[in-house]
């Protein structure tokens, strides 16, 4: 028997979980208990606040529905899921293009269109031409390499908002030509609020953060033998570049448009080029927090 103390606990916890056969999962709560409980007697938790916490988490669980997750939400406004996605894709950002998060707006099933053509179908605003290349880590071509995006349209808005999954906009499935490169149109994004109604929105205000997302375009992009990459492009001049509420901006995934690029392969409109690397394909390193995208476009092929 223990002679428990708020030292001691900790102990007796660790002795009753250490015959867990899964090795894994052992070392996994293992160090999940020892941090846990060293966060309660360093901050001095008090029951009143624990109870307040447990409450935070009930309503976060209720809050989740098919088409919102609001664990994956509190995830993202911590920083863990860019923590968790930073540390899976070590070796693939060494080799490749820095990813970003895949956020909760992706939809499998988006209409395929031709290259040059505009995934703003129905929204309008400011047109925007995003070109590049798609390469392995040594700058060779990927041909045919698959390029999916999606994005908010001028008023910072999914399709998935607008119309709660009845139709697509401002989104579409791309394949490289035989060098490797792609181009589409599209509108200029707008930054947006992450759901505010919910426990973390109200998180969020309590901590008086503005809550906001910086003007983005997301990529998922594939070629056979290569790890599939996550990223997004944010607009250098949105005023949240700096200060993303789910931390998924870095800098070399900054960029803006440019009103007079020769190399445009359509003139006229303001362009963004944009060339991706992708590392090669490391077995079993799959998966990221709120999706896994090598199952994703396995289901798209």
């Amino acid at each position: 028997m223990h002679d428990l103390t708020d030292k001691s606990v900790t102990d007796a916890v660790l002795e009753q979980m250490g015959e867990t056969p899964d090795p894994r999962l052992r070392q996994v709560m293992a160090s999940l208990v020892r941090h846990l409980h060293d966060f309660a007697r360093d901050v001095n938790l008090t029951p009143d606040e624990w109870l307040k916490a447990i409450g935070f988490l009930t309503k976060v669980g209720q809050t989740c529905t098919p088409a919102r997750q609001e664990f994956i939400l509190l995830s993202d406004v911590l920083g863990l899921s860019a923590l968790v996605n930073l540390l899976h894709d070590k070796s693939a950002i060494e080799q490749g293009t820095e990813s970003s998060l895949l956020g909760p707006f992706y939809q499998q099933n988006a209409p395929s269109y031709a290259l040059g053509d505009t995934i703003a179908i129905e929204a309008g605003g400011p047109e925007l031409l995003l070109y590049g290349r798609v390469t392995d880590r040594r700058g060779t071509p990927l041909p045919h390499a698959s390029v999916q995006v999606w994005q908010t349209d001028a008023k910072g808005e999914y399709d998935l908002q607008k119309y709660h999954g009845e139709h697509m906009d401002m989104r579409g499935n791309f394949r490289c030509d035989a060098e490797g490169r792609f181009h589409f149109r599209t509108v200029k994004p707008l930054g947006y609020y992450i759901p505010m109604d919910g426990p973390v929105g109200a998180l969020i205000q309590a901590q008086q953060r503005h809550g906001c997302r910086p003007a983005h375009i997301h990529f998922l992009i594939g070629a056979e033998g290569y790890r599939e990459l996550v990223t997004a492009i944010y607009l250098a001049n949105d005023e949240h570049i700096d200060s993303d509420v789910v931390f998924g901006v870095s800098n070399a995934l900054v960029t803006s448009p440019r009103d007079d690029d020769p190399e445009a392969p359509v003139k006229g409109i303001p362009a963004i080029r944009y060339d991706f690397r992708l590392g090669i394909a490391a077995g079993n390193e799959t998966g990221r927090v709120g999706a896994d995208p090598s199952q994703i476009l396995a289901g798209a092929k």
